[in-house]
């Protein structure tokens, strides 16, 4: 019963991160790489700073990984959680594009 619990968690999860995935690449300036983990990778097209990205959506209440290394400079790294959590993502995405 346990497995059966756990293995429609990891379900859920796996479904809520492709569609993080799928919407925010919809948007144009942040680009998926695959995942098979709870979260997604996206390398932020120029245009936008990774940092500046990162400060905005906090500011809204929506909190991203930013890794302040050489290697990662470019990318931020966002968790799958429920759905009300991706809208609400989405939300703030699509608000800092209206600025």
């Amino acid at each position: 019963m346990l497995l059966a619990i756990a293995a429609g968690t990891v379900r859920c999860i796996a479904a809520e991160r492709d569609r993080v995935a799928r919407e925010v690449a919809s948007l144009g300036w942040l680009q998926p790489l695959p995942s098979e983990s709870n979260f997604v990778l996206f390398h932020v097209d120029s245009g936008h700073r990774p940092k500046d990205v990162v400060a905005a959506l906090r500011k809204r209440g929506v909190l991203v990984r930013y890794y302040d290394r050489p290697d990662l400079a470019n990318y931020i790294r966002i968790s799958a959680g429920r759905p009300e959590d991706t809208d609400r993502l989405m939300a703030a995405l699509r608000s800092l594009e209206a600025e």
